[in-house]
């Protein structure tokens, strides 16, 4: 059974859960480790049994966080790593703590937005549910059109049979 490195571990685990969400398939190309451990380690790492490197009690307070993002906010990918190499963090914390601190400042929506908006999801909910409905109904009506024309057709057919017989008999 293989043994891998923890801080491998620990970011592949990272890459997996959200903001990420990398798909296993693409990390299973990228690093040949085997898909049921890939697996594993993410169902563990959602239970809870893994220290996960972006839960807020991970000891950084908020202010520490919005500084390491304003160091960072000019550093290149290179540049990126070896600060993370000295302060000990993972680049997928800092892009998470970044996505936080810019959702911060987005403006909130008015009580009375929020409830339109919720009213406006409930009206789609219910003619999307309508739709449906009536796509049903018509698909029926359309088999019953057919089948209508179909037996229209059988019964002509059959009648023409019988005139043909009948006159061929005189």
């Amino acid at each position: 059974m293989n043994q891998y490195p923890e801080e491998l571990k620990a970011s592949l685990i990272a890459r997996m859960l959200p903001p990420n969400n990398v798909s296993v398939v693409e990390l299973v190309r990228e690093t040949s480790i085997p898909k049921d451990t890939l697996y594993g380690w993410r169902r563990d790492a959602r239970k809870g049994d893994v220290p996960s490197q972006d839960k807020p009690s991970d000891g950084v307070s908020s202010e520490a966080k919005f500084n390491v993002v304003l160091e960072t906010a000019s550093l290149n990918e290179v540049e990126l790593g070896e600060y993370c190499r000295r302060k000990g963090l993972f680049p997928q914390q800092i892009r998470a703590w970044r996505e936080i601190c810019t959702q911060a400042h987005a403006p909130v929506a008015p009580k009375a937005d929020r409830e339109k908006l919720r009213n406006q999801a409930k009206e789609i909910k219910r003619l999307e549910t309508e739709l449906r409905r009536k796509e049903k109904a018509l698909a029926e009506a359309a088999a019953l059109l057919m089948l209508q024309k179909k037996v229209r057709t059988l019964w002509e057919g059959s009648e023409d049979e019988r005139s043909t017989l009948r006159s061929a008999e005189k």
